[in-house]
């Protein structure tokens, strides 16, 4: 980065499906619409894509069903920020998905959220994939009002807390992690920090 200042989250999930059956669930606009977001643009290197209510940006890299950079643009000064899908096949019918976010976060917004604020969202939306995988007829409603139960709360705590380990395992003082480990959970469950 020109200032060498990023963060980068990496998120590692087995799926039980081959490459090519992982990477039209990542990439065809229809079924991405039902388990992520609806997606509209020019979908091709170089195109510009828009994730209804969500992220824009533009498609850098696409090497089917192995890679997908994408930059990665959210908020209204949304910085510098990058998206990187990486598949490799683990047999004929299991596929490693790799995710890594790589973002440029004003020193203020780091200090609030540290790497749970990229990192449980992307788990938020990888627990959507697998849920898809397993049962396509999911809808994107259900999947949302799932976010919101017990069951779904309990799920963002418990990621925001592995965040908080991650980042306490990188260096982070004790107090920072217990901060920003609260501010994250607070902010994705809507719950007081505690």
């Amino acid at each position: 980065m020109p200032d060498g200042t990023a963060d980068t989250v990496l998120l590692r999930r087995t799926y039980e499906t081959g490459a090519a059956g992982l990477w039209d669930a990542l990439t065809t606009p229809g079924r991405l619409g039902r388990w992520f977001l609806p997606v509209t643009g020019t979908l091709a290197p170089g195109g510009h894509y828009r994730l209804e209510g969500n992220a824009a940006g533009e498609i850098l890299e696409c090497v089917a069903p192995e890679r997908l950079r994408l930059s990665w643009l959210f908020g209204p000064d949304p910085g510098l920020s990058e998206v990187t899908v990486r598949l490799t096949p683990a047999g004929p019918t299991r596929t490693v998905l790799e995710l890594e976010h790589l973002t440029v976060a004003s020193p203020e917004f780091r200090a609030r959220y540290g790497p749970g604020a990229s990192g449980v969202g992307w788990d938020m939306v990888l627990r959507a994939l697998a849920r898809h995988l397993t049962d396509a007829t999911l809808s994107r409603a259900e999947a949302t009002a799932w976010e919101t139960s017990a069951e779904g709360r309990a799920f963002l705590t418990h990621a925001g807390e592995a965040w908080g380990a991650a980042y306490a395992a990188a260096g982070a003082d004790a107090r920072t992690v217990e901060s920003t480990t609260a501010a994250t959970i607070a902010f994705y469950t809507g719950e007081p920090a505690r």
